[in-house]
């Protein structure tokens, strides 16, 4: 694929950290500033990837196997890319989403087995791109599931897999920032959302320079 000329950001951590509020907050803050932003997430964040979300994120835990699961979650990632991401970074936008690879690196490779090596295959076959920066908004497991619950929306594939796998969850992304330590900020959001935003504002600032 051809290097965009954008900047593509995404936010991490897991369900109930704020990552979404903080993504939104840090739109908002950028297009105040006069650039040209695109917020995104997955899955979703095109007309097919938005179909293949509602199969993943809605009904019984157990729906798929852990190997379907990976397929989709490629597959709707493979269609957000070509059809939503790559577009506005070679227009020179900057792309904010919340949730990419990592998220699938963790869920899927590490939640119901170890198949990471398989995420990694088909990210490398399928998708072949990375975030320039990644922002993990790390919080509490037992703080972030009681605000995961408390949204009482029908998405809530993974926050019934409860307490256990938040703490897998969170350990799980504190060693992707440090395996790819070149484009993670850690950053904590067990504070008002103010402080965190403004924290945020900070580090994607610097690396828009």
């Amino acid at each position: 694929m051809t290097t965009p000329k954008g900047l593509f950001l995404t936010f991490e951590g897991i369900d109930g950290s704020g990552k979404s509020t903080q993504a939104r907050r840090l739109a908002e803050h950028l297009r105040a500033q006069g650039r040209d932003v695109v917020l995104t997430r997955e899955p979703g964040g095109s007309p097919g990837a938005e179909e293949i979300r509602r199969l993943v994120l809605e009904g019984d835990p157990d729906r798929w196997s852990a190997e379907t699961e990976i397929l989709l979650f490629t597959a709707a990632r493979r269609d957000h890319l070509e059809r939503t991401i790559l577009p506005a970074l070679e227009a020179g936008q900057v792309v904010i989403c919340d949730r990419f690879a990592d998220s699938t690196r963790m869920y899927q490779g590490l939640s119901r087995g170890d198949l990471r090596a398989l995420v990694d295959q088909l990210h490398g076959l399928m998708i072949g791109r990375e975030p320039d920066l990644t922002i993990l908004v790390d919080m509490d497991p037992e703080t972030g599931l009681s605000r995961a619950k408390g949204r009482q929306g029908t998405e809530e594939r993974f926050e019934d897999f409860g307490p256990e796998l938040q703490r897998k969850m969170r350990a799980g992304f504190l060693g992707l920032a440090k395996e790819f330590a070149g484009r993670f900020r850690v950053i904590d959001g067990n504070r008002d959302m103010d402080t965190v935003a403004r924290d945020i504002a900070g580090v994607v600032e610097q690396a828009l320079v």
